[in-house]
């Protein structure tokens, strides 16, 4: 599967492949806002198969980095699967999750059709 856009509630989301080039790095950031910017969406859905680990240690400022660029670039950040086992591992990440999800820039969803329902 390749990376596709989808009309969602009048919010125009790139669905991002389960396979590709992960986002390891901050430097990776940019494939994934260049992608989001040549499809005009205005949010991205990443599949958590396409984050590194280290994204959901938040010691390692990974995730920070990324939602501050999507923010600073007013993309929002959909990151969709099962992050259940790094949330029951830290409680810093827990809280993390829980207050993206109250906002509207940055959201985790189990799947894309929670993404949709929340939208």
């Amino acid at each position: 599967m390749s990376d596709r856009v989808e009309e969602i509630r009048g919010i125009r989301v790139l669905i991002c492949a389960e396979d590709g080039k992960k986002l390891a790095g901050e430097g990776d950031i940019n494939g994934f806002l260049g992608k989001a910017w040549e499809q005009e969406a205005t949010m991205v859905a990443i599949p958590v198969a396409r984050l590194v680990d280290d994204f959901f240690r938040l010691r390692t400022r990974l995730a920070g980095a990324v939602v501050q660029k999507f923010v600073n670039y007013r993309l929002r950040l959909a990151v969709i699967g099962d992050i259940s086992a790094w949330v029951a591992e830290s409680d810093a990440l827990r809280d993390f999750v829980r207050e993206a999800n109250r906002g509207r820039d940055i959201c985790f969803a189990a799947d894309l059709a929670e993404l949709r329902s929340r939208l």
